[in-house]
């Protein structure tokens, strides 16, 4: 049973390069699947990786013909994030406008998340 409170959104630039990954892909692939990670100047990073398949615990996020599968470690932390994509002359990555971040390094790679707090209301959700 998911979450009632929605876990990520994505924007309609990370939904197109989250179709064209799934296109691509040499083997079948279901989707990506975010989560975090220990590690970095900031404490966390993300972490995005090739979903072959649903593991058990995933939150899974189907919006706008893309799937994003969230790590069941990482749902607290990504509560209410918005997944986009951003081209710049530099890099193309995926981009996280995250409410629960606290602070970042300056290179971006690194990030400082508290969980979120879950009111009564989410509590038993």
């Amino acid at each position: 049973m998911g979450l009632s409170l929605k876990v990520m959104s994505l924007s309609d630039a990370a939904a197109n390069r989250v179709r064209e990954i799934v296109a691509g892909s040499k083997t079948p692939i279901v989707g990506i699947r975010v989560g975090v990670k220990n590690g970095g100047c900031a404490g966390m990073a993300y972490t995005i990786e090739a979903a072959e398949s649903v593991n058990p615990g995933d939150e899974v996020v189907t919006e706008k013909d893309a799937t994003v599968l969230v790590d069941p470690k990482a749902v607290l932390f990504l509560l209410g994030t918005e997944m986009d994509f951003k081209t710049d002359k530099f890099a193309s990555q995926f981009v996280f406008n995250n409410p629960n971040q606290t602070s970042a390094c300056g290179c971006g790679e690194s990030v400082a998340i508290e969980p979120a707090k879950l009111d009564d209301a989410h509590a038993g959700a």
